[in-house]
């Protein structure tokens, strides 16, 4: 059903598409009646529901002294400015990144901006981190988190575009401070590629100046509330070459990271069934989907191997099926994130995969889906 329903939406504007398909998903979900059959439909097998939403399964995990009911998480960049958390909840995802969020407003580049790339299972986007800025977010979160059932957010945080790379580690401490009371762990953002320069933060020693100025802050903070210190996080390139992931790692071993997400979007283009002229109409963004699995799952076995797995792993990148998330868990992540995948697989993304990692077997065929 939802093959048909993807093939129609996909004759229109993908940006727009987005919203509106995310808006009808909240209408549906206004009423507790509906809700509660939106959760039934979509919760994970094993997962009780109580009062309407999924409780923790047998797939439940404890990471970065969080509680998951899921290992399936959805990565950031899809609900920027928290407004689906709800929904995103009922459809049975087991954590929410939202962002990417910066200090003040910025609506991101020219549209269009997001594309499609049916024949890869990819899309491209070059969003630029347009978000409602840190303060109305953090604003949105408090009352999401007055009465509501615990959904393990994630805070993605970055830089604004007009903040000049040597002042960057003043953005991330603004949005650090302003997200601290209401996301459960945070993830530094230097790797998308539709920020000027924003990969150049990547380089140890500009990374070095940001993550040792959250971490003495996450103590600050910490310490005045008496809770223990927020998870921190870094999310890398895929794009970066094992010199410079060994940098990463050594440096997120020195500083005490909590854990790291591999990968972000790619810059390459290599081995798309896409034309060329395709290509070039679209221009520059980061491709995801099924293109970077590989090089996603390389990464992340990369980096469990050279730390003897003592830093745990995100993975995304690529994943559609239960046998993708099972991939990248046996190379050592921890926990999963979809995003590209829950476009094309649609809302029973999180329900199939976990059912997959649960009895071995999953209700989707890679290489039949995500074709329209």
């Amino acid at each position: 059903m939802y093959k048909i329903v993807r093939t129609l939406l996909f004759f229109f504007p993908t940006e727009g598409v987005h919203y509106f398909s995310m808006n009808m998903l909240k209408g549906l979900c206004r009423w507790r009646w509906s809700r509660k059959l939106v959760t039934w439909g979509c919760k994970p097998e094993g997962e009780s529901s109580v009062t309407g939403e999924s409780q923790a399964g047998p797939l439940a995990k404890e990471i970065f002294g969080l509680s998951f009911r899921n290992p399936v998480g959805l990565g950031a960049g899809f609900d920027k400015n928290a407004l689906y958390l709800r929904e995103l909840e009922a459809l049975g995802f087991g954590f929410v990144e939202i962002g990417t969020v910066t200090p003040l407003p910025q609506d991101g580049n020219e549209q269009p901006r997001l594309f499609r790339l049916p024949e890869d299972q990819a899309l491209i986007n070059r969003m630029g981190f347009n978000n409602d800025g840190v303060t109305v977010i953090a604003e949105r979160l408090k009352k999401w988190r007055t009465g509501r059932t615990p959904l393990i957010i994630g805070g993605n945080i970055g830089k604004n575009k007009v903040t000049p790379n040597e002042d960057a580690w003043k953005d991330y401490e603004i949005c650090f401070r302003g997200l601290f009371d209401f996301v459960d762990y945070f993830v530094v953002n230097v790797s998308s590629p539709n920020t000027p320069g924003l990969r150049e933060l990547q380089e140890k020693d500009a990374l070095r100046k940001i993550l040792t100025n959250l971490q003495g802050i996450n103590r600050e903070l910490a310490g005045e509330k008496g809770i223990k210190p927020r998870p921190l996080l870094l999310k890398i390139a895929p794009d970066l070459n094992w010199q410079q992931i060994d940098d990463v790692v050594d440096l997120a071993l020195e500083i005490r990271l909590d854990g790291l997400v591999a990968t972000n979007t790619t810059i390459s283009r290599e081995k798309l069934l896409t034309s060329a002229a395709r290509l070039a109409s679209i221009g520059a963004g980061g491709l995801s989907g099924a293109p970077l699995n590989e090089r996603s799952s390389e990464v992340v076995r990369y980096i469990h191997r050279k730390t003897r797995g003592s830093i745990p792993l995100i993975a995304s990148g690529g994943i559609f099926t239960g046998e993708d998330a099972k991939e990248k868990i046996d190379a050592g992540a921890s926990l999963i994130q979809v995003w590209t995948g829950f476009i094309y697989e649609g809302p029973f993304i999180t329900r199939a995969i976990c059912g997959k990692l649960l009895n071995g077997s999953s209700s989707t065929e890679k290489g039949t889906t995500g074709k329209s």
